[in-house]
């Protein structure tokens, strides 16, 4: 897709921020990974006690969030390295169930055709139309339904149908998945013969709740901004606390990733301040961009219930 005429990078800036580095990949991930060990030891040891609620949540936050991982190694701008790329991306994609080289595909049309409603794959599930529908959608569980469905269907008959796949990737696909699959199975196996809970206590039931955080910060990216081809006013940049940003991988720059998606995470702040003045839609965290998303969708349903009584 074109770049938005309103505003092109020059060429020895673009190439500046597109450097790539193993170095900040590696504490990035060091930071992230080391979060979710430091997180799951403590939530181990703290099982049977109040603690484990809110430690649940807060691993269940750092398991969630391994998507943008997986983003950023789609994209092969975590590392310099393709071996380190594939390595944490295939690790964040077994954890969240989204075997990497789909997401990969899913993710190439997404940025061809953000916001096309015949075309960005994103936009194939429709959006909720009522508060509760949208409350349901934060949990998760619709996502979490489609993707073992997904596997099932890769894995198991072997039939890969998505558009956004290309016929020449799909044998590597339904490999992919079964592999994945084989994994899943492994993890089983041992938790019987072992007669352990740890990846339900670790690692399902915090992902399961990780997604209520997920989930609104994946909506506030693109509801509610025009189906345009401009970058520049079809995204949403959500300025927030280090944090989110740290464990997002800087995606809340969002704007800045869909203009210039070659551009590495490490950089994309010092993007924002090349392209803060012409970006369309943002907002100064994510409260006010939920906002903004229930506004949106309990609008639409509004206008929606109108049309019909007109």
């Amino acid at each position: 897709m074109e770049k938005p005429a309103r505003f092109r990078l020059k060429a020895p800036d673009l190439m500046l921020l597109s450097a790539k580095s193993d170095t900040a990949g590696a504490w990035r991930a060091l930071g992230h990974l080391g979060a979710i060990a430091a997180s799951a030891t403590a939530l181990w040891h703290s099982l049977g006690t109040w603690w484990a609620v809110p430690l649940t949540a807060l691993l269940g936050y750092f398991l969630a969030f391994l998507f943008t991982a997986l983003h950023e190694t789609a994209h092969k701008t975590a590392f310099r390295s393709k071996a380190l790329n594939y390595a944490l991306g295939h690790f964040s994609a077994f954890v969240i169930l989204l075997p990497y080289e789909y997401y990969r595909a899913f993710h190439w049309d997404h940025h061809r055709f953000t916001q096309d409603l015949e075309k960005d794959p994103e936009l194939s599930v429709p959006l909720p139309t009522t508060a509760l529908g949208l409350a349901w959608f934060w949990t998760g569980i619709p996502t979490w339904k489609s993707r073992v469905k997904m596997l099932y269907r890769h894995a198991l008959l072997g039939k890969v149908s998505a558009p956004w796949v290309p016929k020449r990737q799909r044998p590597l696909i339904v490999k992919e998945a079964r592999y994945y699959v084989l994994a899943y199975a492994l993890v089983l196996i041992a938790s019987i013969a072992t007669q352990s809970l740890a990846a339900v206590w670790l690692w399902l039931l915090p992902v399961a709740v990780g997604q209520w955080f997920l989930r609104p910060y994946l909506l506030a990216e693109h509801t509610a901004c025009p189906h345009s081809p401009d970058m520049l006013e079809n995204t949403r940049t959500t300025y927030t606390n280090a944090f989110i940003r740290f464990f997002a991988w800087n995606m809340p720059y969002h704007v800045e990733h869909h203009a210039y998606p070659a551009v590495p995470f490490h950089a994309l702040p010092k993007l924002n301040k090349v392209l803060a003045e012409h970006i369309v839609n943002s907002e100064p965290g994510y409260v006010p961009a939920t906002g903004v998303v229930v506004d949106y969708i309990v609008g639409e349903q509004r206008a929606l219930a109108e049309r019909k009584l007109a």
